[in-house]
Protein backbone atom coordinates (compact mmCIF):
# COMPACT_ATOMS: atom_id res chain seq x y z
CA UNK A 1 0.00 0.00 0.00
CA UNK A 2 2.67 2.50 0.84
CA UNK A 3 4.42 1.55 -2.56
CA UNK A 4 1.02 2.36 -4.25
CA UNK A 5 0.94 5.68 -2.54
CA UNK A 6 4.13 6.79 -2.84
CA UNK A 7 3.89 5.98 -6.64
CA UNK A 8 0.35 8.02 -7.11
CA UNK A 9 2.36 10.86 -5.67
CA UNK A 10 4.90 10.32 -7.81
CA UNK A 11 2.69 10.41 -10.70
CA UNK A 12 0.65 13.52 -9.70
CA UNK A 13 4.31 15.85 -8.92
CA UNK A 14 4.39 14.74 -12.63
CA UNK A 15 1.58 15.75 -13.73
CA UNK A 16 1.48 19.09 -12.08
CA UNK A 17 4.57 19.77 -13.13
CA UNK A 18 3.61 19.53 -17.01
CA UNK A 19 0.24 21.16 -16.56
CA UNK A 20 -0.08 24.66 -18.15
CA UNK A 21 -0.01 27.44 -15.28
CA UNK A 22 -2.59 30.09 -16.56
CA UNK A 23 -5.44 31.73 -14.87
CA UNK A 24 -9.43 31.62 -15.28
CA UNK A 25 -10.44 32.14 -18.40
CA UNK A 26 -13.25 34.16 -20.16
CA UNK A 27 -16.44 33.52 -18.01
CA UNK A 28 -19.97 34.21 -19.54
CA UNK A 29 -20.51 38.03 -20.28
CA UNK A 30 -17.29 39.22 -20.59
CA UNK A 31 -15.94 41.23 -23.59
CA UNK A 32 -13.06 38.99 -25.60
CA UNK A 33 -9.83 40.34 -26.89
CA UNK A 34 -9.08 40.37 -30.38
CA UNK A 35 -6.17 38.04 -31.75
CA UNK A 36 -4.66 37.29 -35.05
CA UNK A 37 -2.95 33.94 -35.57
CA UNK A 38 -1.53 32.17 -38.84
CA UNK A 39 -4.88 30.28 -41.20
CA UNK A 40 -3.72 27.46 -43.11
CA UNK A 41 -3.32 29.77 -46.03
CA UNK A 42 -0.69 31.70 -44.60
CA UNK A 43 -2.75 34.37 -43.73
CA UNK A 44 -3.07 35.92 -40.51
CA UNK A 45 -6.96 36.17 -39.53
CA UNK A 46 -8.48 38.75 -36.84
CA UNK A 47 -11.82 39.11 -35.18
CA UNK A 48 -11.73 42.47 -36.73
CA UNK A 49 -11.19 41.32 -40.35
CA UNK A 50 -14.81 40.35 -40.05
CA UNK A 51 -16.95 43.64 -40.18
CA UNK A 52 -20.19 42.48 -41.19
CA UNK A 53 -20.19 39.74 -38.66
CA UNK A 54 -23.27 39.26 -35.60
CA UNK A 55 -20.67 37.32 -33.38
CA UNK A 56 -18.23 34.12 -33.90
CA UNK A 57 -18.57 30.23 -33.57
CA UNK A 58 -14.92 30.10 -32.12
CA UNK A 59 -14.01 26.05 -31.92
CA UNK A 60 -10.56 24.68 -30.36
CA UNK A 61 -10.23 21.15 -32.40
CA UNK A 62 -7.00 19.34 -34.45
CA UNK A 63 -5.96 16.97 -36.70
CA UNK A 64 -6.00 13.74 -34.68
CA UNK A 65 -8.67 13.44 -31.69
CA UNK A 66 -10.99 11.11 -33.09
CA UNK A 67 -13.77 13.52 -31.03
CA UNK A 68 -12.67 16.43 -33.31
CA UNK A 69 -12.15 14.39 -36.26
CA UNK A 70 -16.00 12.97 -35.81
CA UNK A 71 -17.30 16.90 -35.22
CA UNK A 72 -15.88 18.46 -38.61
CA UNK A 73 -18.46 17.40 -40.66
CA UNK A 74 -21.04 19.03 -38.31
CA UNK A 75 -18.72 21.85 -38.09
CA UNK A 76 -18.43 22.44 -41.83
CA UNK A 77 -22.25 22.26 -41.78
CA UNK A 78 -22.26 25.08 -38.83
CA UNK A 79 -20.09 26.88 -40.88
CA UNK A 80 -22.46 26.60 -43.94
CA UNK A 81 -25.74 27.52 -42.46
CA UNK A 82 -24.88 30.43 -39.84
CA UNK A 83 -21.62 32.22 -41.69
CA UNK A 84 -24.82 33.82 -43.96
CA UNK A 85 -26.69 34.55 -40.84
CA UNK A 86 -23.47 36.69 -39.56
CA UNK A 87 -22.26 34.16 -37.25
CA UNK A 88 -18.88 32.56 -38.96
CA UNK A 89 -16.84 29.35 -37.76
CA UNK A 90 -13.74 30.45 -36.41
CA UNK A 91 -11.28 26.48 -35.61
CA UNK A 92 -8.30 27.21 -33.58
CA UNK A 93 -6.28 24.13 -33.44
CA UNK A 94 -4.42 24.64 -29.72
CA UNK A 95 -2.37 21.41 -29.63
CA UNK A 96 1.69 21.73 -29.93
CA UNK A 97 3.18 20.01 -33.02
CA UNK A 98 6.21 18.91 -30.50
CA UNK A 99 4.28 16.86 -28.14
CA UNK A 100 2.03 15.39 -30.99
CA UNK A 101 3.91 16.02 -34.37
CA UNK A 102 0.83 15.24 -36.14
CA UNK A 103 -0.36 18.22 -35.00
CA UNK A 104 2.03 20.65 -37.07
CA UNK A 105 0.80 23.51 -39.19
CA UNK A 106 1.52 21.30 -42.55
CA UNK A 107 -0.44 18.74 -41.10
CA UNK A 108 -3.02 21.23 -40.59
CA UNK A 109 -2.95 22.50 -44.07
CA UNK A 110 -3.52 19.13 -45.52
CA UNK A 111 -6.49 18.10 -43.36
CA UNK A 112 -8.11 21.50 -44.32
CA UNK A 113 -7.95 20.86 -47.71
CA UNK A 114 -8.73 16.92 -47.13
CA UNK A 115 -12.23 17.81 -45.33
CA UNK A 116 -12.53 20.88 -47.33
CA UNK A 117 -12.79 23.36 -44.53
CA UNK A 118 -14.68 26.39 -45.21
CA UNK A 119 -13.39 28.29 -42.18
CA UNK A 120 -10.32 29.67 -41.12
CA UNK A 121 -8.01 26.75 -39.35
CA UNK A 122 -5.42 29.16 -37.63
CA UNK A 123 -2.43 27.85 -35.45
CA UNK A 124 -2.12 28.94 -31.40
CA UNK A 125 1.54 27.57 -31.27
CA UNK A 126 2.08 29.23 -27.87
CA UNK A 127 -1.38 28.55 -26.60
CA UNK A 128 -1.93 32.59 -25.89
CA UNK A 129 -5.27 32.45 -26.90
CA UNK A 130 -6.11 29.07 -26.04
CA UNK A 131 -4.72 29.86 -22.43
CA UNK A 132 -7.33 32.97 -22.55
CA UNK A 133 -10.37 31.20 -23.46
CA UNK A 134 -8.99 28.29 -20.81
CA UNK A 135 -9.47 25.87 -23.65
CA UNK A 136 -9.43 22.53 -22.10
CA UNK A 137 -10.65 20.14 -24.86
CA UNK A 138 -10.75 19.49 -28.66
CA UNK A 139 -13.37 19.84 -29.71
CA UNK A 140 -14.34 23.33 -27.23
CA UNK A 141 -16.97 25.29 -28.31
CA UNK A 142 -16.95 30.02 -27.64
CA UNK A 143 -19.65 31.78 -28.97
CA UNK A 144 -19.40 35.01 -29.36
CA UNK A 145 -21.91 38.10 -30.12
CA UNK A 146 -20.81 41.26 -31.07
CA UNK A 147 -21.68 44.32 -29.49
CA UNK A 148 -20.97 47.98 -29.25
CA UNK A 149 -19.11 47.10 -26.52
CA UNK A 150 -16.67 44.72 -28.17
CA UNK A 151 -17.37 40.41 -28.64
CA UNK A 152 -18.94 39.37 -25.91
CA UNK A 153 -18.80 35.52 -24.68
CA UNK A 154 -22.23 34.24 -24.68
CA UNK A 155 -22.25 30.36 -24.62
CA UNK A 156 -18.69 28.08 -23.78
CA UNK A 157 -18.95 24.22 -24.26
CA UNK A 158 -19.76 21.47 -26.37
CA UNK A 159 -21.59 22.05 -30.12
CA UNK A 160 -24.23 19.21 -29.83
CA UNK A 161 -25.21 16.49 -26.68
CA UNK A 162 -24.06 13.88 -29.13
CA UNK A 163 -19.80 13.43 -28.63
CA UNK A 164 -20.43 10.48 -31.03
CA UNK A 165 -21.66 11.74 -34.17
CA UNK A 166 -24.79 9.27 -34.44
CA UNK A 167 -28.02 11.30 -33.40
CA UNK A 168 -27.99 14.92 -31.65
CA UNK A 169 -31.34 15.67 -29.64
CA UNK A 170 -30.18 18.89 -28.38
CA UNK A 171 -27.95 21.48 -30.67
CA UNK A 172 -26.02 23.33 -28.26
CA UNK A 173 -24.86 26.13 -30.69
CA UNK A 174 -27.77 26.07 -32.66
CA UNK A 175 -30.20 26.86 -29.51
CA UNK A 176 -27.55 29.47 -28.53
CA UNK A 177 -27.10 31.52 -31.67
CA UNK A 178 -31.46 30.88 -32.29
CA UNK A 179 -31.36 33.04 -28.62
CA UNK A 180 -29.33 35.42 -29.43
CA UNK A 181 -31.18 35.85 -32.59
CA UNK A 182 -34.83 36.29 -30.55
CA UNK A 183 -33.13 38.72 -28.21
CA UNK A 184 -32.61 36.50 -25.42
CA UNK A 185 -29.92 34.73 -23.50
CA UNK A 186 -28.34 31.12 -24.68
CA UNK A 187 -29.88 28.69 -21.80
CA UNK A 188 -27.89 26.74 -21.24
CA UNK A 189 -24.89 29.02 -21.49
CA UNK A 190 -22.42 26.24 -20.38
CA UNK A 191 -22.20 22.70 -21.02
CA UNK A 192 -19.15 20.39 -20.74
CA UNK A 193 -17.06 19.99 -23.42
CA UNK A 194 -16.28 16.48 -24.45
CA UNK A 195 -13.44 15.32 -26.63
CA UNK A 196 -9.59 15.19 -25.94
CA UNK A 197 -7.22 16.98 -23.69
CA UNK A 198 -5.37 19.86 -25.27
CA UNK A 199 -1.29 18.86 -25.78
CA UNK A 200 0.53 21.38 -23.81
CA UNK A 201 4.11 22.48 -24.68
CA UNK A 202 6.30 20.51 -21.85
CA UNK A 203 7.84 22.52 -19.21
CA UNK A 204 11.20 22.92 -20.18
Amino acid sequence: MKTISLLCMVLSVVIAANAPVFNEGYQIGDVVEDFSLKNVDGNKVSLADYSDAKGFILIFTCNTCPVAKGYEDRIIALDKKYKAQGYPVIAINPNDAGVEPRESFEQMQQRAKEKGFTFPYLLDPDHVVTKRFAATHTPHTFLLQKTSQGNVLQYIGAIDDDSRGGNPQTKFVEDAIAALNGGSTPNPNMTKAIGCTIKWKKAS
